[in-house]
């Protein structure tokens, strides 16, 4: 597969606050980027409805806006005990005040699982197991 050629495609890089000046530059454009983004910049951009759903905080929390996702956090079960600190890192990501409901991630935009879930998460964490999110 090849990206188009023809100017209908624009690529921004990874910088959302660029995504934001060229979408909210282009009437018709159309540009994905974070949910802290979209809340940032309500007075520039609008956000797409996704099968009559919009992105709102319950609608992503929900799981009903079907283009959010989880964050993944990939750890080499190897690096343990290779790598300073990497216990301390998983323990840190993974603890109410990094991604609970009044956690600093929340201030990055992150929208934080329900209780159970992040429970669930963060007593795997603390054993080292592979975690899935469902």
């Amino acid at each position: 597969m090849t990206i188009r050629q023809d100017g209908a495609y624009i690529e921004a890089g990874e910088n959302d606050n660029v995504i934001v000046q060229k979408i909210s530059s282009r009437p018709t454009a159309l540009g994905i980027f974070g949910y802290s983004y979209l809340e940032q910049n309500k007075d520039k951009v609008d956000a797409a409805k996704v099968d009559g759903v919009e992105p709102t905080h319950d609608s992503i929390f929900s799981g009903k806006y079907p283009l959010a996702r989880p964050l993944f956090l990939y750890v080499k079960k190897s690096h343990i005990g290779l790598i300073p600190g990497m216990v301390e890192y998983i323990a840190e990501l993974t603890s109410e005040k990094a991604f609970g409901e009044e956690g600093y991630l929340v201030d990055k935009g992150l929208i934080p699982l329900p209780a159970e879930e992040r429970k669930r998460i963060t007593t795997e964490a603390k054993l080292l197991k592979s975690i899935t999110i469902q």
